[in-house]
């Protein structure tokens, strides 16, 4: 799924279909998908799971900002994975040189192309902040020092 703007940026890193969220709704009940990859944390468990096939897997990554754990959610959707036939499930990422080390790789070979939509530098933090939380970053933002 991907705005208006960064439709053209989804399909150009390879993506066969991209949902625009602006104008659908991927949870409006006309397709089902096997398996939801959850970065954005912007949808509830219940309109993720209307969009799952009955047997399908919803993996929320990262931290969200709850409360006292960053993973509230995350802690939801695993208990209700106990009584619910969906799989639903978390990936929290952790940082391993031997996976480093294979991505600088695959990115050498050309495989994997990191999309950088601005770099700013270090007294520019501040506004870099401001324009990922604006919603209009396509691509990561790098900080130069």
């Amino acid at each position: 799924m991907a705005s208006t703007a960064k439709a053209g940026l989804v399909r150009s890193i390879g993506a066969d279909q991209v949902i625009d969220y602006t104008r659908e709704d991927f949870a409006d009940g006309r397709q089902h998908y096997d398996l939801i990859l959850d970065i954005g944390g912007n949808s509830g468990l219940s309109r993720l799971r209307r969009a799952l096939t009955p047997d399908g897997t919803l993996v929320i990554a990262g931290g969200e900002g709850a409360k006292w754990t960053g993973a509230g959610r995350q802690i939801r959707a695993l208990m209700l994975s106990l009584v619910v036939p969906q799989r639903l499930t978390m990936c929290i990422s952790a940082h391993r040189q031997a996976d480093l080390e294979a991505l600088r790789q695959q990115v050498e070979a050309g495989h994997v192309t990191p999309i950088v939509g601005k770099l700013y530098t270090l007294p520019e933090v501040p506004q870099a902040i401001r324009h990922l939380e604006g919603g209009r970053a396509q691509g990561k933002l790098a900080i130069t020092v």
